[in-house]
């Protein structure tokens, strides 16, 4: 028992370091050590990336280390994929995300992502200038329950309205819920333009997006 929580350790270790050659290696040697594949994932992978949110939201780490904590989880996630499909293992539940319509700017949004995918969410993520149909139609096509958003322009914002009313016109306002966040990007606007969620940074829609799923 004690080697087994000894490789837990290391690993969860491994990520908050943000040692992306290490947990590949790691991730193996655990799984070669007969552990089960949702063991390695919750209380070494997933642990260690709640941990660096928090320590982000402390304002203890930046994003440099955060995104190369990400990095190393799915390095690590390369390997123990396989495993957790053969045992029939499902993501925490299914996000899409993306830079609004006439907005180029992702570096917020592949952190959210990246931090997502960290706390065992499954992330589609469809890049930048992205239409309000196609958040909604990818949403359906993944059967994603959440939606995304992230604009850096004040005059892209409008955009994230006109995906929320779109999922009103079509009736999916009940099952596919929506979050937003950017630079500009208010507690106030996300309440005007029902969204069911505002996050000032990547830690908190990881929170906001746990919260929909119940968890």
């Amino acid at each position: 028992m004690e080697d087994r929580m000894e490789a837990i350790a290391k690993l969860r270790d491994a990520v908050l370091k943000g040692n992306i050659g290490q947990t590949p290696l790691l991730t193996r040697q655990a799984l070669d050590a007969g552990l089960e594949p949702a063991l390695i994932l919750n209380d070494a992978l997933i642990s260690g990336m709640d941990e660096v949110g928090e320590l982000f939201k402390a304002g203890e780490v930046y994003v440099p280390e955060v995104l190369l904590s990400a990095k190393s989880m799915q390095q690590a996630m390369q390997v123990l994929k396989p495993s957790l499909v053969k045992q029939g293992i499902k993501p925490r539940g299914k996000v899409v995300v993306g830079t609004v319509r006439g907005d180029l700017h992702d570096i917020g949004k592949n952190l959210v992502g990246m931090m997502l995918e960290g706390a065992g969410f499954e992330v589609i993520d469809l890049g930048n200038d992205v239409l309000p149909e196609r958040f909604v139609d990818a949403a359906v096509e993944h059967k994603a329950s959440i939606i995304g958003m992230s604009a850096l322009l004040t005059t892209t914002m409008s955009a994230m309205k006109e995906t929320i009313d779109l999922l009103g016109r079509r009736r999916l306002g009940g099952s596919i819920r929506t979050m937003i966040g950017g630079a500009p990007v208010t507690a106030g606007f996300a309440k005007e333009i029902g969204a069911d969620g505002y996050g000032n940074d990547a830690a908190s829609a990881v929170d906001i997006a746990k919260g929909f799923v119940g968890q």
